[in-house]
């Protein structure tokens, strides 16, 4: 059925049982596992950041958010390994999560994305709106939610 699911990781609640599902999906079709968390860029500007921060200290903050990114991957490849799945852990560096995932899923020739649904609603939701629904509409493979 699956040859490669791609498991889209934020650390959160939600998103780890997102991820103990997909590696147990991953486990019963025989699948392989490409583990990814998106980092994003630190804040540039002054409107984006708050205050401006030493290129130095960017860069360290920036060194602290991808080695709190590949520990989460790398859980989730100490989970799957477990239970028989191979899984790679892979982060990337985007302002543009649902892009990074879809483009993530492409590259590693994935042909199923699955991530949490952070369940937001209301003004909450238009405010800040929805990297899942974005990969929902913009997507070329199937997208397994779940909440």
């Amino acid at each position: 059925m699956y040859k490669r699911i791609l498991i889209a990781t934020d650390g959160s609640p939600l998103s780890d049982k997102a991820a103990e599902s997909g590696l147990s999906l991953a486990a019963l079709t025989g699948a392989s596992v490409v583990a990814l968390k998106v980092v994003p860029r630190y804040p540039r500007s002054y409107f984006e950041g708050g205050m401006p921060v030493d290129a130095g200290d960017v860069k360290r903050i920036e060194g602290q958010w991808g080695d709190a990114a590949q520990a989460m991957v790398d859980a989730v490849k100490t989970q799957g390994e477990a239970q028989g799945v191979t899984v790679k852990a892979v982060t990337a560096k985007s302002d543009l999560v649902a892009e990074a995932v879809i483009a993530a899923a492409k590259k590693h020739k994935c042909d199923l994305i699955v991530m949490a649904s952070h369940g937001r609603k209301g003004l909450k939701r238009l405010l800040l709106g929805s990297e899942t629904q974005h990969v929902l509409t913009h997507s070329h493979i199937p997208v397994l939610v779940l909440r």
